[in-house]
């Protein structure tokens, strides 16, 4: 039953990353799945726990990102190694940044930016070797990260895309030296 459940989780995670809440639908999680409505129902109750469900998941996969790139040692290879093991859970938070007008996915999104912002400013500080205060560095790491969650697509987010973006960005942060 737990294995049925998880496949409902795994499979609706996906759905939202790369389309969005309004992909939501049980009839189309359960074709995707091949299990029936009724299973759904009997695991979830409904679509708004099944959400709720989701959105716990994704604080966990956040968690398990900022460990990940709390052992990194450099940005590239290491984080950008972190950040395509997690594609999925980076193409949910895009959606929850684009939907952020929704309380629940406004509140999930500042959760995991809090999770994973911290561990990602501090190698990104390290490995920039600019100085500025930890006030401009955190506000040029929010314009960093808006930018990057606008341009990341299921299609674009490989290593050479993440490589160059973070070449451009270190490009960039130096002007504020």
């Amino acid at each position: 039953m737990i294995e049925h459940k998880n496949v409902w989780i795994k499979t609706g995670y996906e759905l939202f990353a790369l389309s969005g809440p309004g992909s939501l639908k049980v009839e189309t999680i359960s074709k995707k799945v091949g299990i029936s409505k009724s299973s759904f129902y009997h695991h979830f109750a409904d679509l708004s726990l099944f959400i709720e469900q989701l959105l716990e998941h994704h604080l966990h996969q956040a968690q398990l990102m900022a460990a990940k790139e709390l052992s990194s040692k450099n940005i590239d290879p290491e984080l950008i190694t972190v950040l395509l093991e997690h594609k999925m859970d980076l193409l949910f938070s895009r959606q929850l940044r684009i939907h952020r007008n929704e309380k629940q996915f406004y509140d999930a999104l500042a959760e995991s930016n809090r999770t994973v912002g911290s561990a990602f400013v501090y190698l990104w500080a390290k490995e920039l070797n600019i100085k500025l205060n930890p006030g401009q560095l955190e506000a040029l790491f929010e314009l960093a990260l808006e930018n990057f969650f606008l341009q990341i697509t299921y299609e674009n987010l490989h290593y050479d895309w993440l490589s160059g973006y973070f070449t451009n960005l270190k490009r960039i942060a130096h002007h504020f030296n």
